[in-house]
């Protein structure tokens, strides 16, 4: 057996090792946005083990789609929170006898994303989980409120890396922008993909038909410009942090403040 891979099995046996308790129970969590909210709970000291895409610096579990049961299984944890998007059916195999295995979604709108902070704060046993809840309810809607958008036409897109894709209804953003005062204008439910080998112009065409007065062009810290397809003549294309829009929870609070400081 090569030397990383003892290395990586002694630290994912000793996280292994650390005793657990009823307040701070041993948690997996398969997606950074389930970090950030058990973060925001206090229970952020109670994961053991995170996916390929978190930053945290702990033992990996695969991705959301392709967990690792291995790995999983060496954490030994009580508690199992990923997205919708891994297998139900998968998931459950995985996790230890008596654990709870949770799948969550909270990107389709707002009502499933404060559904979902209160299941992964129940899971993590956070007694005030629904007032924490409330209290964010009440206030990212008096942030939003701030925003006074104005009513006007605008698409929610990340734009700046890879191929575009674009919030419409029935998506979080696309409610929290709403309620922002922004008339978001797209004309498709969920998510809209743009691939990058799709008919020529099809992105172009499609912004010209909606006739945006703005682009919010959602990017991240590695993007370094956005796709030059989204600029179309009479449109104003704003960049916003996508770190604080594309994971639903807590996060939109500071998304808010932002939206609100570039459309003043």
């Amino acid at each position: 057996m090569k030397r990383p891979l003892l290395s990586l099995l002694a630290g994912l046996a000793l996280f292994a090792a650390q005793p657990a308790s009823a307040a701070c129970p041993r948690i997996v969590s398969q997606s950074p946005w389930v970090t950030m909210a058990l973060d925001w709970m206090g229970r952020g000291e109670c994961i053991v083990g995170v996916s390929r895409y978190d930053r945290r610096e702990l033992p990996r579990t695969g991705g959301v789609i392709d967990p690792d049961p291995d790995a999983i299984a060496i954490l030994d944890p009580q508690v199992m929170i990923t997205l919708n998007w891994t297998p139900a059916a998968k998931w459950q195999a995985m996790a230890p006898a008596g654990a709870t295995a949770l799948r969550v979604d909270g990107f389709k709108g707002v009502d499933d994303m404060e559904r979902a902070l209160r299941d992964i704060g129940r899971a993590a046993g956070v007694a005030d989980v629904d007032e924490r809840v409330a209290r964010f309810a009440a206030e990212w809607r008096a942030a939003a409120d701030k925003v006074n958008g104005g009513n006007r036409r605008a698409l929610v897109m990340t734009a700046c890396s890879g191929a575009p894709y674009s919030f419409g209804r029935g998506t979080t953003l696309y409610e929290v922008f709403k309620r922002a005062g922004i008339d978001v204008v797209a004309d498709h439910d969920g998510i809209r993909n743009f691939k990058l080998d799709g008919p020529p112009g099809e992105l172009e065409n499609w912004v010209d038909g909606l006739k945006p007065e703005i682009v919010f062009a959602l990017k991240n810290s590695r993007d370094e410009a956005c796709n030059a397809s989204i600029a179309r003549p009479g449109v104003t294309i704003l960049p916003l942090d996508g770190e604080r829009f594309t994971h639903p929870g807590p996060n939109i609070l500071s998304g808010l403040e932002q939206l609100r400081e570039v459309l003043q």
